[in-house]
């Protein structure tokens, strides 16, 4: 009990100190007027209230991520912990903070043209390419994976669940952000804290033991390497790039620069905590690493999530399981469309104040979303791993070039891209998807690729920074 509660005070202390660092560094302006206020457009540029903007944020930016990842990465033990703590703090909190507040600094450009600005052109391509592709890929997880519990609860067939949910997210996709997301998401923000406190509260009052296998050793049963395994699967509750998608939504309603901390650095941090709650579930409840693997063989993380919910909180706690597995992943795979939309429209130079241009884009985009629910789930969720992760490291090198072209102290961006980098790497090089090299060849190569980056990214500064002292002496 107390390594869990230790590891929740180290979240919040890092919000309240290097969260601040973070900040300060970056240096928000309260009189800049931001894009919610210069592009108020009643569809996506409107102003919402700072405390209903970071329950949105943490919603868009959570669904199941720091559910069922954490639990999957709980096989591999309680290093699982160090990874949520400080891959929240020095990563995935940094990574969501500059992904909102360069969003902002942008006029609320989606992440593609933020990295574009920051990185060059081909990386805006590169961007545009793979965040629509994850955002597809993200929006069609989030289909299959309710739609297939549904089925099991109702009877209904998957295609006419998929078609509802589709029609749905088709809804909420075109519709202004305050309609439905600004007005229903709070709500299910605060039941995703909730869940995740009640269930805690519960594991103490029933006595169970907390953490008993005391050990960073890896001890997945499988014999699944930590490294790099462990930091592709938990993603969202650590860093995610995923969230670099989501960030400009709210970058878009944000009334105040100074507001970007709390929302931003913020909602990362109460992810943290909630991935937290379910490593610490999957590791305590079952009381060993077999144990969870064995529920975990009979229907996967829903099944895990519903039989804790309903053992330690009983009728209710299934209500709970149902909100969690069902209504929050279609509350992130509807605003995954909504991101998809607006970073074709930025692509295209298209206003979506008109609704026969947001449906120009719609129509496409779900045609093409219900075509990839034909592919095998778990090929999709393999893929979605990769690039999720893979956007990660992009937009921190896009933040640390934003950081060392204004002389500031780039370190914070550049440190935890290079560690992204290294994991990426192993992965695709390591994995089914991608060579299948021996995990240490892999390493290896991930090393040497984030070695590369590194060297990459000063000999890019140096050079930019030349061609502008060469500019200026000219002129």
């Amino acid at each position: 009990m107390i390594i869990f509660f230790t590891s929740v005070a180290l979240l919040v202390a890092g919000y309240f100190v290097y969260g601040a660092v973070v900040d300060r560094i970056f240096e928000p302006d309260e009189t800049r007027p931001t894009p919610a206020v210069t592009h108020t457009d009643g569809v996506d540029f409107v102003e919402m209230k700072e405390w209903k903007i970071y329950l949105v944020q943490l919603l868009n930016i959570a669904g199941l991520g720091p559910i069922f990842g954490p639990i999957l990465g709980a096989l591999y033990g309680p290093s699982a912990l160090l990874w949520i703590v400080f891959g929240t703090i020095f990563g995935g909190a940094v990574h969501d903070y500059f992904s909102g507040m360069l969003s902002i600094r942008s006029e609320g450009k989606s992440i593609p043209d933020v990295v574009g600005y920051n990185l060059g052109y081909f990386f805006k391509q590169f961007m545009r390419v793979l965040s629509v592709v994850l955002l597809l890929l993200v929006g069609v997880v989030f289909v299959l994976g309710p739609a297939k519990l549904l089925t099991n609860m109702t009877g209904i067939s998957v295609p006419i669940l998929v078609g509802i949910i589709f029609a749905y997210y088709f809804v909420a996709t075109i519709l202004p952000i305050d309609k439905i997301i600004g007005k229903v998401y709070p709500i299910f923000g605060a039941v995703l804290i909730f869940m995740a406190a009640g269930l805690i509260i519960a594991l103490i009052a029933k006595g169970y033991h907390f953490f008993p296998e005391k050990t960073l050793a890896n001890i997945n049963p499988q014999k699944l390497p930590l490294w790099p395994l462990m930091f592709i699967t938990i993603a969202c509750g650590a860093i995610s790039g995923f969230h670099a998608t989501q960030s400009p939504l709210m970058a878009r309603c944000l009334p105040n620069e100074k507001m970007g901390r709390k929302v931003f650095y913020g909602a990362m941090v109460g992810e943290g905590i909630i991935a937290l709650v379910w490593a610490t579930l999957g590791l305590s409840f079952y009381q060993n690493v077999e144990g969870l693997n064995a529920a975990l063989a009979i229907g996967g993380p829903a099944y895990v999530v519903n039989e804790i919910s309903t053992t330690l909180l009983g009728g209710f706690g299934g209500l709970l399981a149902v909100v969690g597995v069902i209504i929050l992943p279609i509350s992130s795979g509807d605003t995954a469309f909504r991101s998809a939309r607006l970073i074709i429209a930025d692509m295209l130079n298209f206003d979506q104040k008109p609704h026969l241009k947001r449906l120009m884009i719609c129509v496409p985009l779900f045609i093409v979303g219900f075509l990839i629910t034909k592919s095998n789930f778990g090929v999709i969720w393999r893929y979605f791993g990769w690039a999720n992760q893979t956007l990660a490291a992009v937009v921190l090198w896009s933040a640390a070039a934003y950081l060392i072209k204004l002389g500031k102290f780039h370190w914070i961006a550049s440190v935890p891209a290079t560690f992204m980098t290294a994991v990426t790497v192993t992965y695709l090089a390591y994995a089914k998807i991608g060579f299948g090299l021996d995990i240490q060849i892999s390493t290896y190569i991930g090393i040497v690729a984030a070695v590369v980056a590194v060297i990459a990214f000063f000999v890019a500064f140096r050079k930019r920074v030349s061609t502008e002292e060469a500019e200026s002496i000219t002129a």
